[in-house]
């Protein structure tokens, strides 16, 4: 319901469009031919311009061709010459100048050559009016040319609005576009990430469980087969959790991910200590554990840490270990692509080194406070 909404508003905003612009032509039309008719065939003459103009302008659209454009752009001709040369009047340009404007903005690459053809052809059926009723300079350039192109100037103001509108309409369906472009974008990156963390990080764990399965190989075979067991449980699991992730049905356990994270540690050599402070809000468990998880795998590749302390408060969690060095920090991709995320929830995430420490952490604020 909401795409087929969306699709509707462009056109409907045209068609409003079109219909106050018809509505504004139609008052100043009707105008004209109440004021400047004198007789009842004038009048009948100016009313078909004017409804030619209406007409046209109603008929034609962005898609539309000249095929619908040049029967009016005759009638609007004809009735321009028989109102200047046979009625005399003034205001018959006003439907030529409507249909005229709609046939130069339809022709882009000729627009110079239409705009001189038609202001050539209205020349023309004035000198011919001056001409054939022998005017003076002074009747010619005031009561026709002067009238008319004041006339014509209004017609042209008001049918161009058309265009400026459908313009802004049009650039108003291409930043939609763009933006359901970028959403697409953005979840794609979301996706990856996420397949990142759970794939990188299983794979990081097999390996060092497939090392201390060779050191222990002859040593222990009971120790052996448990780790083994481990990793097929570990590899199901995974499984388990990609397909859930392609079907948007993935959630993040951060007890888990806490627990997963200590048995790593420990099996790897290095000391943790956990700090409960509170329980954690379901709200924004599921991103803490994901810098968790993010953090411990981080800590697992890049330091060469022999203790951990790991701190959850009830909307926030602190990793700090040791043996940072002073080495330049390797780049972490995926605390910068959960920096984003934690800062779209309004939270802060913090990655900083200081005195052969590295701590990373994340805090959302309290429900109700500004962030």
């Amino acid at each position: 319901m909401v795409c087929e909404q969306d699709e509707a508003t462009p056109g409907q905003l045209r068609a409003l469009n079109v219909g106050l612009v018809s509505a504004s032509l139609s008052s100043v039309g009707t105008l004209l031919v109440v004021t400047d008719s004198e007789n009842w065939w004038q009048g009948l003459l100016l009313a078909a311009g004017l409804v030619a103009a209406l007409f046209t302008v109603n008929r034609s659209t962005d898609r539309s061709g000249l095929g619908v454009l040049l029967p009016g752009l005759a009638v609007t001709a004809v009735v321009w010459l028989l109102g200047v040369l046979v009625a005399g009047s003034s205001t018959a340009s006003f439907g030529l100048a409507v249909v005229g404007t709609l046939v130069v903005q339809r022709l882009p690459r000729r627009r110079r050559a239409a705009t001189l053809a038609l202001v050539a052809f209205g020349a023309a059926v004035i000198a011919a009016r001056a001409l054939s009723r022998d005017l003076s300079l002074t009747d010619v350039l005031l009561n026709h040319v002067l009238a008319s192109a004041v006339v014509a100037v209004t017609g042209i103001v008001l049918v161009s609005l058309v265009r400026v509108v459908a313009d802004l309409v049009t650039e108003l369906e291409r930043a939609r576009r763009r933006e359901a472009e970028l959403a697409v974008a953005r979840e794609r990156v979301r996706f990856a990430s996420d397949l990142h963390d759970i794939q990188g990080h299983t794979l990081h764990v097999v390996k060092l469980k497939v090392a201390l399965v060779r050191k222990l190989l002859r040593a222990d075979p009971d120790r052996v087969e448990r780790e083994l067991d481990e990793v097929y449980d570990l590899v199901g699991d995974t499984i388990g959790r990609t397909r859930e992730l392609a079907h948007a049905q993935r959630r993040l356990n951060l007890s888990a991910e806490l627990e997963n994270a200590r048995n790593l540690f420990e099996a790897a050599g290095i000391r943790v200590a956990v700090d409960r402070r509170g329980e954690v809000d379901p709200r924004v468990g599921e991103l803490l554990g994901q810098v968790l998880r993010e953090t411990t795998t981080n800590i697992l590749r890049h330091a060469q840490a022999e203790q951990v302390r790991v701190t959850l408060s009830e909307r926030g969690v602190t990793i700090t270990n040791d043996g940072a060095g002073r080495e330049p920090l390797a780049e972490l991709r995926g605390l910068s692509v959960l920096r984003e995320r934690v800062g779209d929830r309004g939270g802060e995430l913090t990655a900083e080194r200081a005195q052969g420490w590295f701590l990373t952490s994340a805090e959302f604020p309290a429900p109700g406070t500004a962030p």
